[in-house]
């Protein structure tokens, strides 16, 4: 016999993984894709403030607190104007009202997409996409946010 000769063992390994997801996993996934699909014609109903923030008062919701107390946009100053924008295909206006919020308008398109894929094939693709939960991807994100901040009270109209 051979040293690095391979060996057959009556034993059976592990069985290889299913290369679908279960019907749970599906349902969640579209389900996903449906709330992500119901933010982007949310936002696509609203109108983008030329200021670069205050759309969110469109949802009856109430003008920021930090703006009326002091004069300063808050951390998610822009979310809501950014993701208008994005959904009325105006890219670039997105990014300068909000980048943070550019790019999770993105990430929300992206996530009616993969939602619906995993949904209706059942792929595991979104158990690629969970790896961006890693701590690196979400400190990378704590990151962006932090500098779309920054970038806000910076460009924040004076005076």
């Amino acid at each position: 016999m051979h040293l690095f000769a391979p060996t057959i063992s009556p034993v059976a390994g592990p069985r290889p993984a299913s290369p679908r997801v279960p019907v749970s996993e599906r349902v969640l996934a579209a389900l996903a894709a449906a709330a992500c699909l119901a933010l982007l014609i949310l936002s696509a109903r609203l109108d983008p403030e030329p200021a670069g923030h205050g759309t969110h008062t469109q949802l009856g919701l109430p003008a920021c607190g930090w703006v009326i107390g002091f004069g300063r946009p808050c951390p998610t100053c822009g979310m809501t104007t950014a993701f208008a924008h994005a959904a009325h295909g105006r890219l670039w206006s997105s990014l300068v009202a909000q980048p943070a919020g550019a790019f999770l308008a993105l990430l929300t398109a992206c996530g009616v997409w993969i939602g619906a894929y995993i949904a209706a094939t059942g792929s595991r693709v979104g158990r690629l996409c969970a790896r961006m939960l890693a701590p690196r991807w979400l400190w990378a994100f704590a990151g962006l946010a932090a500098a779309s901040w920054a970038y806000k009270l910076a460009t924040w109209p004076t005076g």
